[in-house]
């Protein structure tokens, strides 16, 4: 069977590069270009007097919403951070220990350092609690709307609480 299928196949691109009739019979007209099809768009919608696609700002704000908006931001921030950390330990002369003594000499305050530590663990404490949430969606867990407010909270609660142990360490 695959042969005949292979013979018909091979007779028919024979055909096509002997034949320039059954090339043109087969070939589609080219369309529009991209300006005339977009004109042509335009005017269908605007004569159909259809409603346009509602913009973000019409859309009340949930705490779902946010916290989506939120986890795809810390994630580009946490992977811009640890790309630039890498780079830096590359180009920037000195070593770790170096670096840590730099900063103790700067005589910061505790409470600068810890609100420092604080931001540093935050984005990260965020990213993986709101991500362990995610994978219970995966698994069909937590998706009704009070299940999703009750997990959101928890995890802005174990989020701060994680942030603060940390920062504390």
């Amino acid at each position: 069977l695959s042969t005949l299928l292979l013979l018909h196949v091979g007779r028919h691109c024979l055909r096509a590069h002997l034949s320039p009739q059954l090339c043109i019979r087969n070939a589609v007209p080219l369309g529009t270009t991209a300006k005339e099809e977009m004109e042509r768009f335009w005017k269908k919608n605007t004569s159909s007097n259809r409603p346009l696609s509602p913009h973000i700002s019409i859309y009340s704000w949930s705490l779902p919403m946010a916290m989506s908006i939120c986890h795809r931001g810390t994630g580009i921030a946490l992977s811009a951070g640890v790309s630039l950390f890498g780079l830096s330990a590359l180009l920037v002369p000195g070593s770790f220990e170096s670096h840590l003594e730099f900063v103790k000499s700067l005589c910061l305050g505790p409470a600068l350092i810890h609100t420092a530590k604080f931001a540093l663990v935050f984005p990260l404490m965020y990213h993986t609690w709101n991500g362990i949430r995610h994978l219970m969606w995966d698994l069909g867990k937590g998706l009704t709307i009070s299940q999703l407010h009750q997990s959101g909270v928890a995890v802005l609660v174990l989020t701060v609480l994680s942030s603060v142990g940390l920062a504390a360490m």
